[in-house]
């Protein structure tokens, strides 16, 4: 393969995992697990076009045309590189790290590092497609060279290891044992220090106090799916918005849940008999890493959206998409 075609490649690959990876995110369930999929290959077909970059970085380098810049070239490709490895880890099933780590995590944390430095290569040495290449593309031998590696990636994806997980690529973890759970935060958030007795809560323009919200025992059972490569069904005890909201008036449009971080996110309106704001987990009290004293339970929803260490709850005029697609702290 031609060194331009390598390159159109690969970055059509990286865009391609990068989407998709965060697509993956967006979704719970098996629509997921296509997105997934797709991930995958993306990710088999960035290793199967490493020896033929490799012979492109060697006569580069050899040339050193650029002596200033081939840093931010080789921490691009050695970002790529920890990206790929902790992502077959987490496939294969090694996907514990260790303490609250997680394989997903290391595998996410490198791909979001190398997002300036693969911005910077594009912009440094820009590929011009041509027409030529274009048409060169709608040929019978590209279709079937095209399909002779999508087969090779897909055979591979086949043939590695796979570990039993759920459809969003989640493992088991801590079900029906909340202890069990760790307890991850969405990218710069900490644990807060919070005091159950002087806990009050802002819920539709009134004070609520913990001692309130603990006297109430709705209850729903459903998975907790962390975008951190792990999952957890739970008995989740507390109440429903809609108890304490009330019937949402005409101008409301979505549901606003904060936390005392100022972690947000804001839901439709019409998802309001669905929400719980949960105090407790398996009859026991939320313990901090898991929210303590109250966090949203989200029936259907990937881990970002359960929002910790609730601080208030209240209906907006807002739409419920006025808001990043995921969370920007």
């Amino acid at each position: 393969m031609g060194g331009r075609r390598t390159n159109l490649a690969l970055l059509f690959l990286l865009a391609l995992a990068f989407l998709t990876g965060w697509l993956a995110f967006a979704f719970f369930g098996w629509p997921s697990r296509l997105v997934l999929v797709v991930h995958a290959l993306a990710g088999i077909g960035l290793l199967l076009l490493v020896p033929w970059k490799s012979l492109i970085a060697r006569r580069a380098l050899s040339r050193r045309r650029r002596p200033r810049v081939w840093w931010a070239s080789l921490l691009l490709g050695l970002g790529l590189a920890i990206s790929l490895a902790f992502g077959f880890l987490h496939s294969a099933g090694r996907w514990y790290v260790g303490g609250d780590l997680t394989a997903m995590e290391f595998h996410v944390g490198a791909a979001i590092c190398i997002l300036p430095f693969a911005v910077w290569h594009v912009l440094a040495r820009p590929l011009r497609v041509r027409r030529a290449e274009v048409a060169a593309l709608l040929t019978r031998r590209s279709f079937l060279r095209l399909g002779a590696f999508g087969a090779a990636a897909a055979g591979a994806l086949l043939v590695l290891p796979q570990a039993r997980r759920s459809p969003s690529g989640s493992y088991e973890l801590g079900s029906f044992a909340p202890a069990e759970m760790p307890g991850t935060q969405w990218m710069f958030d900490s644990v807060p220090v919070v005091s159950g007795d002087a806990a009050v809560l802002s819920v539709g323009g009134r004070r609520v106090g913990y001692g309130e919200l603990a006297r109430f025992s709705d209850t729903v059972r459903c998975q907790l799916d962390c975008t951190g490569g792990w999952y957890a069904t739970q008995d989740w005890e507390g109440v429903w918005l809609s108890r304490l909201l009330g019937p949402a008036p005409a101008w409301a449009r979505s549901i606003l849940v904060r936390s005392v971080t100022g972690y947000s996110r804001r839901f439709p309106v019409e998802s309001l008999p669905a929400l719980l704001l949960a105090v407790r987990a398996g009859s026991l009290p939320l313990d901090p890493a898991h929210g303590f004293p109250a966090r949203l339970v989200a029936p259907g929803r990937r881990g970002f959206w359960w929002v910790k260490w609730v601080s208030s709850v209240e209906l907006d005029a807002l739409p419920d998409w006025w808001q990043p697609p995921f969370p920007l702290q």
